[in-house]
């Protein structure tokens, strides 16, 4: 995210953080930091307004001017959902939008292609070229990144298998175009932090690598990965961090996650990139839930 144009914009921005919620927001403390006065750079994830989104009310080729508008951040993440194609003009009139915006487009998060994990040969190679144009776009765009999913049926060793090889092949084509291609976990095995490391060791490519969801460890409606251990076990391949939340308590602090353990342990694994913030609660409109976790990632980096 690009420096802030002046201190009058931060109070500004103060002022309209403290109208939407203040009783979430009663910490907040004033001007916003630059990005160079982090450890981090902030993001937003397009899924944080899926219900604007789905409901007309925003438009995929608003999202950025929206994402700097309404919060005053300059780097966004997008959902392949949301995009009408994925053809080439499309991309170009959305980079257009961006670059009238002065915003960055960091990555694209691709669902419902196919499972890189699937079982027979045939459906898997189609469910790795269903992405390649998602790369294409991502290319246009001037995103860094991809984001898939490490999903399939069977055994914890045939799914590894399958992923490694779908993810080797997608890999290889997107190597061709400066795109890299990162792994959320996301449910089932691949929110098996242990499991999903082994994959990408397994792929050993430079352009593959990790998405650490600070959300998405329940590996079944039984089974789940301790949180803090799955971060910082996936954070020596991550290529991006995915600060989920949901709900919030009097002070500010998401009642899911302990954002300053997490913080601390995303700053002492070196990581120096994109966080995007990406709201999922229902408790607070989407506007109000990404103010609020931008705040409280702001005054977690400040503690850490």
């Amino acid at each position: 995210m690009p420096s802030r144009r002046s201190f009058i914009k931060n109070a500004t921005l103060g002022a309209a953080i403290f109208s939407v919620a203040p009783e979430v927001l009663s910490n907040f403390s004033g001007s916003v930091p630059r990005d160079e006065d982090l450890f981090f750079k902030i993001s937003l994830a397009e899924w944080s307004l899926n219900r604007a989104l789905f409901d007309g009310t925003l438009n995929n080729l608003d999202f950025p001017a929206y994402a700097r508008k309404r919060f005053d951040i300059h780097a966004v993440e997008y959902v392949n959902t949301f995009f009408p194609s994925a053809s080439k003009d499309y991309a170009r009139e959305l980079l257009q939008r961006t670059t009238d915006q002065d915003v960055i487009n960091v990555l694209i998060m691709i669902d419902d292609e196919g499972d890189l994990g699937e079982r027979k040969a045939q459906e898997r190679k189609k469910a790795v070229e269903n992405h390649f144009k998602w790369v294409e776009c991502a290319e246009i765009l001037g995103c860094h990144a991809i984001r898939v999913n490490a999903a399939g049926k069977g055994s914890e060793k045939r799914v590894a298998a399958a992923v490694a090889e779908s993810l080797t092949e997608l890999c290889t084509f997107a190597k061709d175009h400066q795109i890299s291609v990162i792994v959320e976990n996301h449910g089932g095995y691949s929110s098996n932090a242990s499991w999903l490391v082994s994959v990408i060791r397994e792929v050993g490519m430079d352009n593959c690598g990790t998405l650490p969801d600070f959300g998405n460890f329940n590996i079944s409606r039984t089974e789940t990965y301790d949180k803090y251990q799955g971060v910082r076990e996936l954070m020596p391949y991550a290529k991006g961090v995915s600060a989920k939340s949901y709900a919030f308590d009097d002070q500010g602090r998401e009642i899911s996650s302990d954002y300053f353990r997490l913080l601390k342990i995303i700053k002492e694994s070196g990581y120096r990139g994109y966080i995007g913030i990406e709201y999922e609660g229902s408790s607070l409109s989407g506007d109000e839930g990404i103010l609020a976790t931008k705040n409280l990632l702001i005054e977690a980096a400040r503690l850490t």
